[in-house]
């Protein structure tokens, strides 16, 4: 069975951490190096409830896509909920690395992985890393489908394939517009709408697309008639869990490791009820 830092090493090929956002927080944030690794858990978030799945499976080793601490700070207590979950890897030896922008930008990543999900075939990156000399790296992924479908009919393959959530997909634009070429950014997408609009696309499936730059946006019909589909963060990178692992089942074949690598169920996207409006929108109330 393979040491920890020998997984890590691993893991450290396929998400290079200098290829990480400079704000990011990376890497490994517990574990000994020279512990062994038999079993691994990888999911979207480092929260108490996954933590105390990975104890519950008998992991050595979480693989998680948000850092624990993104942010800088000046205590583990255990009083602190980021404190707590430090402190039961710990004591369980459970190691935990992170994988964030690096798994973003990967080639496969990210966003390769919800175009997957949603069975688009990837044409390119959105915001191509210029340090790939063979352009398949960098932000988001444009993508074709394979015959045109109606943003009201994306709309619901989305809803159909990625996890449900108490948001579900929500719309901004012509329902009935046609879709031929869609861009996808699991997470986060409103920092990248300028380069969808310079992609040409039909459309735009992401996560947290706030108000004011949705608005305007959409607004600028002249120069960007598309549609925007805003999804569920966790939702959205999910899917990465399953190619992670697929991933690392194929590393640790080919060096006998024999791992047992799991992927989380466990549904960490902090909405939990969705109340519908009526179906009238046709105004505000009097």
């Amino acid at each position: 069975m393979p040491r920890l830092s020998e997984v890590i090493a691993a893991l450290d090929a396929l998400w290079p951490p200098e290829r990480a956002e400079g704000w990011d927080a990376v890497g490994t944030v517990c574990g000994d190096p020279d512990q062994d690794v038999t079993r691994v858990l990888i999911a979207v978030d480092p929260v108490q409830d996954v933590v105390d799945e990975a104890v519950k499976l008998g992991a050595d080793l979480l693989v998680t896509h948000h850092p624990l601490y993104l942010r800088g700070t000046t205590t583990v207590a255990a009083a602190t909920f980021k404190g707590r979950a430090v402190h039961t890897l710990i004591k369980n030896d459970i190691a935990l690395h992170v994988a964030h922008t690096n798994a973003d930008r990967a080639d496969p990543g990210v966003s390769d992985a919800l175009a997957g999900a949603l069975d688009l075939r990837v044409v390119r990156p959105l915001v191509p890393d210029p340090t790939d000399p063979d352009g398949r790296r960098g932000l988001g992924r444009v993508c074709e489908l394979d015959h045109p479908l109606t943003v009201r009919e994306l709309a619901v393959r989305a809803a159909e394939r990625l996890p449900a959530t108490a948001q579900g997909i929500r719309v901004a634009g012509d329902p009935e517009a046609l879709v031929r070429t869609v861009a996808v950014s699991g997470g986060s997408g409103d920092s990248l709408l300028d380069d969808v609009r310079a992609a040409g696309v039909d459309a735009f499936l992401t996560a947290d697309l706030r108000h004011h730059p949705a608005s305007e946006f959409i607004a600028d019909r002249a120069h960007s008639p598309l549609a925007l589909l805003d999804a569920a963060h966790w939702a959205t990178e999910w899917p990465w869990c399953e190619l992670a692992a697929a991933q690392l089942d194929e590393i640790s074949d080919r060096h006998g490791w024999g791992l047992r690598v799991h992927v989380s169920k466990t549904v960490t996207d902090p909405w939990t009820a969705h109340a519908a409006s009526p179906t009238d929108t046709s105004g505000a109330p009097n």
